[in-house]
């Protein structure tokens, strides 16, 4: 069996075209995707090259750990799974290509297991359930965020999970003017106009690596920050600052399968909300616009390919 998928031949090229597919094992699922979600994070670095070396790393890939479709066939264990709609956090399925990470394509087969059902009516909003296992793994590791760095998807999520554990709404720092709106139950300022120094957490999704020192040095004694973007420039920080606040500094990884169990129980009960999240939905076929535009357009949320036209 072949399939459509975009695939990153080297960093800044890509095509879609199709691929064969490994066949399918009698503990798998076979997926008919309907939207795949673009990452301004893993999946910028690997467009640019700048991508750190990690196992299965290497061109040509196909990039996406964010989709959503239909079960359309199972092995013989599953067939009661056919017709669910499900989000699938990436796939290893390729013969001919590399699966890192694998979801950006229009059929994926996976373990049973792998496939997560979802309400059907989140509709494209449900490629997000990775990005919000993200958050919530960061937080989980720690205490809630007082300042989150960065208006972008995964800075809303932290904000809009924190308010929805009731905890005080937290202070959003943004440095671009079109990322200032959107809070939901909190507030977005520009740094240059919040001089508290006495943050006890500070949450980074900026990514920002040369700007450490300034996040440290708006820590409480005692304070934390978290390292919850991903940073491609190595990080470094003057000792002293640190020292006399004592500062701990915690890097959060990617999520796991219980925060994502736990993100679903959230969504399913109305405590996070998804909407206003995604700002851009291009056709699996436009790939080659969509993705510079994701990268590259600051207006661009979240940018959402569509593949329910490509065969």
């Amino acid at each position: 069996m072949e399939t459509s998928a975009i695939i990153f031949d080297a960093p800044g090229k890509l095509e879609m075209r199709n691929t064969a597919l490994t066949p399918m094992s009698d503990g798998d699922v076979l997926v008919e995707i309907h939207y795949s979600g673009i990452s301004t994070g893993t999946e910028k670095l690997l467009w640019t090259g700048n991508m750190p070396s990690f196992p299965g790393m290497g061109y040509p890939l196909v990039p996406g750990y964010e989709s959503i479709g239909r079960i359309i066939d199972a092995g013989t264990g599953h067939k009661a799974r056919i017709g669910e709609w499900v989000f699938v956090p990436g796939a290893s399925c390729y013969r001919d290509v590399r699966g890192l990470f694998g979801g950006a394509a229009r059929h994926l087969i996976v373990a049973s297991a792998r496939a997560m059902p979802i309400d059907e009516t989140l509709a494209e909003r449900g490629i997000l359930y990775a990005l919000a296992a993200t958050a919530l793994h960061a937080i989980c590791k720690g205490e809630l965020p007082q300042l989150i760095i960065g208006h972008g998807i995964l800075g809303r999520l932290l904000a809009r999970l924190t308010v929805a554990a009731g905890a005080p709404p937290p202070i959003v720092w943004d440095t671009n003017a079109s990322r200032m709106s959107g809070a939901q139950g909190y507030h977005v300022i520009h740094p240059k106009d919040d001089d508290r120094t006495n943050y006890a957490r500070i949450y980074d999704v900026s990514g920002d690596a040369a700007s450490i020192n300034s996040f440290i040095g708006r820590l409480a004694k005692g304070g934390e920050l978290v390292l919850a973007g991903f940073y491609s420039q190595p990080i470094s920080f003057d000792f002293a600052p640190a020292f006399q606040r004592e500062a701990r500094i915690r890097v959060a990884a990617e999520w796991q399968p219980d925060d994502l169990h736990s993100v679903h129980a959230l969504i399913e009960t109305g405590a996070l909300d998804l909407s206003g999240l995604i700002s851009c939905i291009e056709p699996a076929s436009n790939a080659q616009a969509a993705y510079p535009e994701a990268f590259e357009n600051p207006d661009c949320l979240k940018m959402v390919l569509d593949w329910r036209n490509c065969e």
